[in-house]
């Protein structure tokens, strides 16, 4: 009824068995390079015993990979006993990169990292934050763009995926930016306007917001958890909503808006539009100018104001201390209207809450509901643990999931 689930669709019971046949086959493909990328060289019994096909499926599965040069033999090891050597497999994606860029209220970051993860290269710079200024903006953000697709091409990486991570809402096809208060902008096509000033930036290049992959990063890392709240503060407030394991889009792309959650009616206008937003009275610059730190804020930007801010609250410097268990206050208020409304297992704070849950949380079981069930009832809330960087972890992670689900794309040139 209007609530979509990212991720959430089949392949159509009237299409061939050949095409559900190609379906298998890249999925196990994808399993053997998978396993590659998370374990490194591997026999092809330890494949097999690590995926769970059979040692005949990995050798068929192997040599197409081979066959494709995505993947190659090593010099054989000894094996145990009196054997022959083992051979082993490597991923072969010397020649592969992946390039994520980052738009934040403060600075535009560029990484160009390998398939397994690593980061190759990183180029980073402060943009000032001209309000209402898409343009001064993104010169800024293409400068990174530019210089990282350079390093990649000197090193002799060609790009097999491209993202640009925004804090912000994504919305539309293509999409685009809606709005970024952080930043005073309305509707903005990020992509077109960064193709205009590279234009070889990948066609394929995809627009996505900090919070989604964040949020699915953060989440892989639990274990049998499969519903959770994901809140998190860089620039702004932003959420993400698991329900049973998948993270929900909602009618129009915006579950999980959870700085728009309007929880002081007499508070502040937002720029949305509602008064008392959570963004408006617990968002980071609201938080820094209530604990003394509105210069550091302007001088030296979002990032090293809100790490000033952890460092006085650890150390107990009473203004940062009180500015904090007051925003404390507010986003426990929003989680008990999010808990009751959505029953998670698990909430989780990322960005610079990460380092300060404690207030949180108690604030949060001060005045949470009670019901007559089983002791300890109510979901955990806890720290993410990915820290400033969780939006660029969790792009390069999907990108390299989507690559690993057709590893023979990866045969491009």
């Amino acid at each position: 009824m209007g609530m979509h689930v990212k991720g959430s669709g089949a392949p159509g019971n009237d299409s061939a068995n050949s095409l559900v046949s190609g379906d298998v086959r890249r999925h196990n493909l994808g399993l053997v390079a998978g396993y590659l990328v998370t374990h490194g060289p591997g026999s092809r019994s330890q494949i097999a015993d690590g995926t769970g096909l059979t040692r005949g499926a990995v050798t068929a599965l192997s040599k197409v990979l081979v066959d494709a040069g995505i993947v190659r033999e090593v010099q054989p090891v000894a094996g145990g006993g009196m054997g022959r050597p083992i051979t082993l497999l490597e991923l072969a994606g010397d020649d592969v990169a992946l390039l994520v860029l980052q738009l934040d209220a403060d600075r535009a970051i560029a990484v160009v990292a390998s398939l397994a993860g690593d980061i190759l290269f990183r180029f980073e710079e402060h943009h000032g934050r001209p309000m209402g200024d898409p343009e001064a903006v993104l010169n800024i953000l293409a400068a990174v763009l530019d210089q990282a697709m350079t390093a990649a091409a000197e090193a002799g990486r060609r790009i097999a995926d491209a993202t640009v991570v925004v804090f912000a809402p994504v919305a539309g096809k293509p999409a685009k930016v809606i709005a970024d208060t952080d930043l005073g902008w309305g509707m903005v096509d990020v992509l077109g306007q960064l193709r205009k000033r590279v234009p070889a930036l990948p066609e394929t290049a995809r627009l996505c917001a900090d919070v989604d992959v964040a949020a699915v990063a953060e989440y892989n890392r639990l274990q049998d958890v499969r519903d959770m709240l994901y809140l998190k503060s860089n620039s702004g407030v932003g959420g993400a909503i698991f329900v049973d394991g998948r993270l929900l889009e909602g009618t129009h792309g915006f579950a999980g808006a959870f700085g728009h959650v309007p929880v002081n009616h007499d508070g502040p206008e937002c720029p949305c539009g509602q008064r008392g937003c959570l963004d408006m009275v617990a968002g980071p610059d609201v938080v820094l100018r209530s604990a003394g730190l509105g210069k550091e804020l302007e001088e030296e930007g979002l990032t090293s104001a809100l790490a000033e801010l952890v460092t006085r609250i650890e150390r107990g410097e009473e203004l940062a201390t009180a500015a904090w268990n007051r925003a404390a206050v507010w986003i426990a208020r929003t989680l008990h209207i999010l808990t009751m409304s959505l029953d998670p297992e698990v909430v989780m704070l990322g960005g610079y809450w990460a380092a300060l849950v404690a207030p949180v949380r108690e604030a949060f079981e001060a005045h949470r509901p009670f019901l007559a069930l089983e002791p300890g009832y109510g979901p955990k809330v806890v720290a993410g643990e990915l820290g400033d960087d969780a939006a660029l972890v969790g792009a390069i992670r999907a990108a390299r999931d989507r690559l690993l689900a057709d590893p023979l794309a990866l045969n491009i040139v």
